[in-house]
């Protein structure tokens, strides 16, 4: 086997990892550990309070999905993904088990960066096994009246988001290339955001019990509460990341391109659900992907990503 080139192969961390902190929605302590898993395993998450339960993180165990995105299996849940799922796709880590001790992931500072960071400081580990990944070769759309979500043919793995909030976010749009390896630099830092009229309404509602200045965009009719931003366009980012992390339930990185039009976790996770479904809109291939992330690969762009932090 060519190990020459690692990036046509998948890879793991190096060592370890261990995160703590409360869930966004549930506000619930938990510690999470990342361990390295072998080539071929995936992503799997194991709740050590109930017995090492796994689930793996596929298309075929998403559950309720509306404000996060939630995993259930024989009526064991796993909430608030997204965050870590972005973090593993963007960065090139194909497969690790992820162990928590209570329901829900914890929210950290309401981005990716955490993640990333962390798969920096311990590196990430080229394995001996050729990457697979699913080649889009027909166009998926999911349409909701005014939103829209669609995966078409294209290389390397390309999303366009564009959002439309009150103000005062509005209108705005972002893309980026998954394969320049830019997640570091441009997505893992933007946080999830909320208004603060909604607030009671969702804290009624059972939501964001463990929301605060500290790991969300607190927004008000004059702007952020708890500025500054850490991109002019965060809350657009922001959303891309989000996307990144509910596709990584296709089980594979997408090759193709993707764009989204006011779309959220819902129709996100509806796309890989018709995707999967409609085996005749995609192959499996092996393909270059990203190069291996190394400190020295974004040490320039990853500190201008988190100086803001």
């Amino acid at each position: 086997m060519d190990l020459a080139n690692p990036t046509h192969q998948e890879q793991t961390i190096e060592s370890q990892l261990e995160f703590s902190g409360v869930g966004l929605h549930s506000g619930a302590p938990v510690t999470m550990r990342l361990l390295p898993a072998p080539a071929g395993s995936g992503i799997v998450f194991r709740r050590t309070d109930l017995d090492n339960f796994e689930i793996p993180a596929t298309g075929r165990n998403v559950a309720k999905v509306s404000y996060a995105t939630s995993l259930m299996r024989q009526g064991v849940l796993i909430s608030t993904t997204e965050h870590l799922l972005s973090a593993l796709i963007g960065m090139g880590v194909d497969n690790v088990i992820v162990e928590l001790d209570n329901l829900e992931l914890p929210i950290l500072d309401g981005s990716a960066k955490p993640y990333v960071e962390a798969f920096l400081q311990v590196g990430i580990k080229v394995q001996r096994r050729r990457r697979e990944y699913i080649r889009i070769l027909k166009p998926i759309e999911v349409r909701d009246g005014d939103k829209f979500i669609g995966v078409y043919p294209g290389d390397g793995y390309s999303i366009t988001y564009e959002i439309d909030f009150p103000q005062p976010i509005g209108y705005d749009m972002f893309s980026v290339d998954l394969e320049t390896e830019t997640y570091g630099a441009e997505i893992a830092a933007a946080r999830t955001f909320g208004y603060k009229a909604d607030e009671e309404r969702l804290r009624n509602m059972g939501l964001i019990r463990g929301a605060g200045p500290e790991n969300a965009i607190i927004l008000t009719a004059r702007g952020p509460e708890n500025g500054p931003l850490r991109f002019p366009d965060e809350y657009v980012r922001h959303k891309v990341l989000d996307l990144i992390g509910d596709l990584a339930l296709a089980g594979k990185r997408i090759q193709g391109k993707v764009f989204a039009m006011r779309a959220g976790h819902a129709m996100h996770t509806a796309l890989v659900s018709r995707l999967m479904k409609d085996r005749s809109a995609w192959e499996l291939a092996h393909a270059p992907a990203p190069k291996a992330v190394t400190e020295t690969a974004l040490e320039g762009a990853g500190e201008a990503a988190f100086a803001g932090a």
